[in-house]
């Protein structure tokens, strides 16, 4: 069988169970008008159908291996954080779904890091996580009414045009804008995980935790000037050199929720004051063989299920169903 019709099986399992998951999550709270589908129809709006990823579309990806922190077993009993170091694959992207997307655009911010960690028994742990504290709004229904939005305005559209009508009504979408940040590498952004899971360990303590990336090379942003100077492809040309030369490293926490932090709500950060348990350390130093159809064939779902850990917020499983729908698509 084929590596894409293994993909496309094991695809329709994860959606079947996370349509489920979305199912007892909505249980309590009011569902949401917008499906899986008709966001991926909305990022398409806002950002044109390529045949490919219908958000961070333009990224690189490199393999490595995760080495498990001893003291991630405190919070969580999945397996993964238990043993020697197994192998993952990562990609570095831009935020927008264009594939020509230049490095150095407005749009490139929050870049994205998604990240595949292989398990001995085959299970694949896959997180997400973005170059931003937060998410620029609470809600999928919201994020899709600001695709539109997105869609709607033209270079020669009135003023208030749509975008500026939905930033108007939503102050901290505009605040997010606003405060992006550009790093001068891949390696050296953190990254933030932006919505919420439940950890539990093997006493069957629980925990609501959100990821953070701390890049091994340290922090490093450009000014506004020092951006629009960069080529057009920096971004991407930098990691390949800079791999070819030093491991990437990043080191990965678990940041706890505390009393009256916000769970379902990913615009909203939680304080830097929050504990951090470090889960392991992330190690990227090659290209895969083939890049191009290792992308098209790499597919993350951040909110599924495994032992000890679940989704929390909402939008993390609407997420990972709406997911299939794009891989889908650039088949």
């Amino acid at each position: 069988m084929r590596t894409s019709d293994r993909a496309g099986l094991r695809t329709g399992v994860y959606v079947t169970l996370v349509l489920a998951l979305s199912c007892q999550l909505a249980a309590a709270q009011d569902s949401p008008k917008e499906t899986p589908e008709s966001l991926v129809k909305a990022l398409h709006t806002a950002f044109g159908e390529h045949h490919a990823r219908a958000v961070h579309t333009k990224g690189v990806m490199f393999e490595g291996e995760f080495a498990p922190a001893k003291e991630a077993r405190s919070i969580v009993m999945t397996p993964i954080f238990v043993g020697e170091p197994l192998p993952i694959v990562g990609r570095f992207s831009l935020f927008a779904g264009v594939p020509t997307l230049p490095d150095n655009n407005d749009g490139a911010s929050p870049a994205g890091l998604g990240i595949k960690i292989k398990a001995r028994d085959g299970d694949e742990f896959d997180i997400e996580v973005n170059q931003h504290k937060d998410f620029i709004v609470p809600t999928f229904d919201e994020f899709a009414i600001f695709l539109r939005a997105v869609g709607a305005t033209k270079p020669d559209s009135p003023h208030p045009n749509a975008v500026e009508q939905f930033l108007a009504a939503h102050p901290h979408a505009k605040e997010f804008l606003e405060t992006r940040t550009y790093p001068v590498s891949y390696a050296q952004a953190a990254y933030f995980g932006i919505n919420s899971l439940k950890f539990t360990n093997s006493e069957g303590k629980s925990e609501f935790v959100r990821y953070k990336l701390v890049p091994r090379a340290g922090e490093k942003y450009l000014t506004p000037d020092e951006r629009k100077a960069k080529s057009e492809n920096y971004l991407n040309e930098e990691i390949v050199q800079r791999a070819a030369k030093e491991p990437i490293i990043f080191e990965w926490y678990a940041q706890l929720a505390e009393s009256g932090d916000k769970i379902e709500d990913p615009s909203i950060a939680w304080p830097d004051s929050r504990k951090l348990v470090k889960l392991g350390t992330f190690t990227f130093n090659r290209r895969p063989n083939n890049p191009d159809v290792a992308q098209k064939e790499l597919l993350f779902l951040p909110g599924q299920p495994h032992p000890g850990v679940e989704p929390a917020d909402p939008m993390l499983v609407l997420r990972n169903a709406a997911y299939p729908i794009s891989f889908s698509e650039r088949q």
